[in-house]
């Protein structure tokens, strides 16, 4: 299945900013069953970008806008090939464990083994594993496939319920979160009471028949756990999904603060109002790879009022200006 994916990215700054420094993790990784064929980034204001892969081969995208300027958009475009994903069983051998050990003690997994900033266990978290039994028993998968949908029962998926900082304690006292917050209790839980390793996901997921409870028009997270003899696979906690060809991955890390789609500051004193925007559409075919992907007319009217400058206060009368010199 072919996927063109755009992601809109905008910052209204209350004050005119006088530079931005961002980076973007938005391009879409080339291994396991997808091949990202076409990427392109448009900055406004207009700025040379600048691109490396970090120690985890993901694509990072980074650029400097010195001037002064009101807003700053990102567009990124992409096609992806994304192939049928192996058929991932329902349990293991019974020597599973053994072999699991095995490959981690051969392996360098560390960075996925440990705590990291959003996947630090806390007593409420011990408390969550307590009732829902996580411990080592029966298989590694048997006990990933279970965790999987007691995440997915347990939590509430409530947009804007936590912020990108929170710790999972918030998720954990309230039972409610987001993608993020699914993905990070569920990551805390396997490396802590499983000693398995196991990372974070950044990405995009269609929304096929609608019966995903994540948002159509946000990026995605969840998590990809080492197996023996099946390597790393994926888990959609949100969504109670083994994860398959309608995931598209963009960055994998410890955590969330390895991957955030924008990174970034700016100088100058002002509040920043971010709004985000994505659209994934399928096809079975490719367009030609010389031609520009279609764009829905929806879409264009998205980004070119995106694009358009803030509105600016008209300028201030005679009388005004009067009045401000006499009260300075």
């Amino acid at each position: 299945m072919y996927y063109s994916i755009r992601h809109l990215t905008k910052f209204l700054y209350s004050n005119p900013v006088s530079e931005s420094m961002m980076e973007t993790r938005m391009h879409p990784r080339s291994d396991q069953n997808q091949r990202c064929l076409t990427f392109h980034l448009s900055v406004s204001p207009r700025c040379r970008v600048f691109s490396y892969r970090d120690h985890l081969s993901n694509h990072v995208h980074h650029f400097d806008i010195p001037g002064q300027h009101g807003q700053l958009v990102i567009v990124a475009e992409s096609l992806v090939d994304v192939q049928p994903a192996i058929s991932i069983p329902s349990f293991l051998a019974p020597d599973a464990w053994t072999e699991l050990d095995a490959m981690v003690e051969r392996g360098d997994y560390w960075e996925m083994l440990f705590p990291s900033e959003f996947a630090i266990p806390t007593p409420r978290l011990d408390a969550l594993a307590e009732h829902l039994g996580v411990r080592r028993r029966d298989d590694p998968l048997m006990c990933l496939h279970e965790l999987n949908e007691q995440i997915y029962e347990y939590f509430d998926y409530v947009p804007r319920s936590t912020k990108v900082d929170s710790p999972i304690d918030v998720a954990l006292t309230s039972r409610k979160g987001v993608c993020q917050d699914f993905a990070h209790v569920m990551i805390t839980l396997i490396r802590t009471k499983l000693k398995i390793p196991c990372r974070y996901v950044s990405g995009y997921l269609f929304h096929g028949d609608g019966s995903d409870r994540s948002s159509q028009s946000a990026t995605h997270a969840w998590i990809e756990v080492l197996i023996p003899q099946l390597g790393w696979v994926g888990f959609d906690p949100t969504n109670r999904l083994v994860v398959g060809d309608r995931h598209i991955r963009t960055a994998i890390g410890r955590d969330y603060s390895d991957v955030p789609p924008t990174h970034g500051i700016f100088r100058g004193r002002a509040k920043s109002e971010l709004s985000v925007a994505v659209r994934v559409t399928p096809s079975v075919g490719t367009p030609s790879l010389d031609q520009e992907l279609p764009v829905p007319e929806d879409w264009s009217i998205l980004v070119e009022k995106a694009q358009a400058l803030p509105e600016q206060p008209p300028p201030p009368t005679r009388q005004q200006q009067m009045a401000q010199q006499q009260q300075g």
